[in-house]
Order: C-alpha cells, then structure tokens, then sequence
C-alpha cells in the first residue's frame, strides 16, 4: 500500500520512478544535500519533504543522487526503502563520527568494514546474531578513492547507537552500567568510531539486497582528549564527500567494464 498524496511517488521522500539514478549518497543533515549535489552535473531538486531532501546529477554521464536522511536508523532505513522502489541499488552513506582509538584523529576518515547493532532499527530486519556488514566493493572503493584523494583513513568496524546523549554523557544516565562498560568493550575490541546510521544501513541493504557503505569525517575524539592529546573539533565534510563522489566513479567504472 502506497500511503502518498501522490501518485507514483515515495511516501516520506517524495520520489518515484525515473526520480533517481541508481547510486545515491546518504548524508543525514537536508542542508548537505545541496552541497554535495554540486559535484554532480546538471544537478536539479527533485523532492524536499520531512528530513529527506533528493537532488539527481549525473557523474560521468550516469544519472546519481543524494537524498538526506536525518538523524538514526529508523529515518534512514525509511530513505532506503523507499529510494530501492524508486529504482536505486547502490549507497554510499557520509556524515561524522566520533573517534574511540587513539589513532584515530580529527580529520581523519572512517570507512565502515562493519557496525555494531547497539540499536534497534537493524532488529525489526534481523536476528542480532546476524553481522551488520557493507558491501565488499564499496567498500573497496571508498578506500580507493581516500588514497587517490591523499586522505588519512582508517578502515574497521564502527559502533551504531541510538542515543548520541548516551555515548557523550552516559554517566547522567539510569542504565549508565551498561553503557560505560559496553564503551569499554567496543574500545577493546578495536572499533574505530561511533556514529548512528551503518548498523540499520547495512542490515537494510542485505534484507533488500543492494550495495552499502559508508565513510565519515572523524570530528573529534573523546578518547583522545581523555588522554590529554590534541583533540580540535573538525566540522568541513567536504573530504568525506569527495571521497564518495570518487567511490562512485570508481563503482560507475566498474560496473560499465561488467555490463552490471
């Protein structure tokens, strides 16, 4: 059942067949969408409702898209849902992350290789002993493009969450116990970053079967100011989203050189 106004039109985000092109970059905040649609050619607007707002270009004379998706899992799985419909098989999602190695500094990018399901949106698609996993060749060419593009990055598992209060002051909070000592156990395991989105992304992307990934701009570290290192907060994500714009490249090449 299609609850829109619209004919032939996604619900949430507004779009329909022929709206997108089937590789789409995923930001969170609406007002990024502009931005980043201007690395595109002959960007237009194609729909501006709730937190999703869709502009489509092309890339080397390939149609692309960005589409914004808010903040957290459950808005974000809407975005892909709803983009799969319209046509799209292939995601790259940019925001920011906070670091959680020490090495892992502001500035730097992070391409996800997995995610933490510390939330719940991933649940309603799969049991939790499934992995939160991207696509191998997005990720290869997110990696690609950070190189090519002089970028320092780091590639590993990153830890998802619903409460972005409760990674920065989770002492405040009633289950503190179980936050403080998770944190602990992620930092332990080796996990790079902490953001919002992948987890849900990822589990979303294999129940439908397409292609995911994601890379952040790291903003700052709390790790790395616990330990009295240097800590400035970055907020330009201009790199992160050069480094998806040359992953598509990347993908459109390689997809053309398959007949995919």
């Amino acid at each position: 059942m299609n609850y829109s106004e619209k004919a032939g039109k996604q619900y949430h985000i507004q779009v329909g067949q022929g709206d997108v092109g089937r590789y789409v970059i995923l930001p969170g905040d609406p007002k990024r969408c502009e931005k980043i649609a201007r690395y595109f050619d002959g960007p237009r607007l194609v729909a501006d409702n709730r937190e999703y707002v869709t502009y489509t270009g092309a890339l080397d004379g390939v149609p692309v898209s960005v589409t914004s998706t808010g903040i957290g899992g459950p808005s974000a799985s809407i975005a892909m849902e709803e983009l799969v419909q319209a046509g799209a098989d292939t995601f790259v999602r940019i925001g920011t992350c906070g670091g959680m190695q020490l090495d892992v500094c502001s500035g730097d990018i992070v391409i996800a290789s997995g995610a933490v399901r510390m939330e719940g949106t991933s649940r309603e698609y799969a049991p939790i002993e499934y992995p939160a996993v991207p696509d191998i060749g997005v990720v290869n060419a997110l990696a690609a493009a950070a190189g090519e593009l002089g970028q320092n990055y780091h590639v590993g598992v990153v830890q998802c969450k619903d409460s972005f209060y409760g990674q920065h002051s989770p002492e405040t909070k009633p289950v503190s116990y179980e936050l403080l000592s998770k944190w602990e156990a992620w930092k332990r395991l080796g996990c790079l970053a902490s953001e919002m989105e992948s987890a849900a992304l990822f589990i979303v992307g294999s129940a439908l079967r397409v292609r995911v990934g994601s890379c952040f701009l790291v903003m700052a570290n709390q790790e790395r100011e616990k330990a009295g290192l240097e800590n400035p907060v970055v907020h330009d994500t201009d790199m992160a989203v050069q480094v998806a714009v040359q992953a598509l490249r990347r993908l459109i090449r390689e997809d053309q050189a398959k007949n995919r």
